[in-house]
């Protein structure tokens, strides 16, 4: 008998690879996009995820614990499926090599800065690769110790309850902002993830309460986001946080330990642990779309030639800014996934089921 996930396994996983590097700078978006009060557009997007959310719970009730590929096959030829699957692999290593390679970028920034980057993006890779080759099992009880390692990091904030000022977050709401419509879409970055919960179903049983997991993972990050972001409107102006690209690790480097200097270092390595777990969960999607194409490959292999050719392919975005440029392409695609996906599927199961065609699995 196989294993499935837990519920509490379920939710850390999901949780981890919700979270990332975009909470480091999502304060500076929201102030540039929303303005002033610019953290309750958080319950915004939060909103808009649930709603997609309860699209893949849709899928699974009408599915069960059907593998989404085993339905999408069971109506609609290879020939036709198996460019999709090329190009949903390749859009997903590209994110898990992108969010990687913004990592090194901003970690460079702050510690290495005469480390090459591509240099520490393989490391990651390496630890990726070793974490996708043990399966979904082993990958979401490594998610449930690094969780562990990084949540305590929210008792951090209480450093700042001194210098906190209500009148900072002023009583305007969404004033001096950008575009909110463009803000909901960058800071709904920071929320993907859940949606590779679809491709979960076959590792997961009527009594694990999966899709409950996947939405309380979803307050978990919101409620994370939204403290944090509070935090630093209340500890810088508006003026300041709209000039500070990552104010979560400035706002770090005003805590003093007698033991440690330049702490926010420290901190931020810990962020190694969420955006190792993006890039872990994206890449093993790309796997699980070749391996239908390429069923017959030995253990390891897939995922092997997948992240060795985004690491080639992430020579090319050398600087911050085109590696922002090639994020914000793929991400937009894959809200467009996001949403798309469920949606297609839900549509195959509503036909099958029409013409008595559908066994639960």
């Amino acid at each position: 008998m196989k294993e499935k996930l837990s519920f509490f396994h379920a939710t850390i996983l999901i949780y981890m690879f919700q979270s990332g590097v975009a909470i480091l700078g999502m304060p500076n978006l929201l102030a540039n996009y929303f303005g002033t009060n610019g953290w309750l557009g958080i319950f915004l997007v939060s909103f808009i995820v649930s709603v997609n959310i309860l699209l893949i719970w849709i899928v699974h009730r009408l599915g069960g614990s059907r593998s989404v590929y085993d339905i999408l096959e069971q109506s609609v030829p290879k020939l036709v499926l198996f460019p999709v699957y090329l190009a949903l692999a390749f859009l997903w290593a590209m994110l898990g090599c992108l969010t990687t390679k913004q990592y090194v970028l901003i970690f460079q920034m702050f510690s290495f800065p005469t480390t090459p980057p591509m240099a520490l993006k393989l490391l990651m890779d390496i630890l990726a690769l070793l974490l996708i080759s043990k399966g979904i099992y082993v990958i979401a009880k490594a998610a449930t110790i690094f969780f562990w390692l990084i949540i305590w990091m929210l008792l951090l904030l209480l450093f700042f309850l001194g210098d906190f000022e209500w009148a900072r977050l002023t009583p305007f709401v969404f004033k001096g902002g950008e575009s909110i419509l463009s803000g909901s879409l960058n800071l709904f970055f920071g929320y993907l993830g859940y949606e590779l919960s679809l491709f979960i179903f076959p590792y997961t049983d009527r009594k694990t309460k999966f899709i409950k997991a996947v939405f309380i993972a979803n307050i978990m990050i919101t409620f994370v986001y939204l403290i944090t972001c509070i935090v630093c409107f209340g500890f810088y102006s508006i003026d300041q946080l709209k000039t500070i690209q990552y104010p979560v690790i400035d706002i770090m480097s005003y805590i003093r330990l007698p033991f440690v200097q330049r702490v926010e270092n420290l901190f931020y390595g810990f962020f190694m642990f969420t955006t190792l777990f993006s890039t872990v969960m994206y890449v093993w999607a790309a796997k699980e779309a070749c391996q239908r194409i390429f069923p017959k490959t030995k253990p390891g292999v897939l995922e092997f030639i997948i992240l060795t050719i985004v690491y080639f392919i992430g020579f090319i975005p050398e600087v911050m800014n085109e590696v922002r440029q090639w994020l914000q392409t793929s991400g937009h695609i894959q809200i467009g996934v996001a949403f798309g996906f469920p949606i297609i599927v839900i549509l195959v199961l509503l036909l099958q089921r029409k013409k008595g065609g559908v066994a639960d699995g």
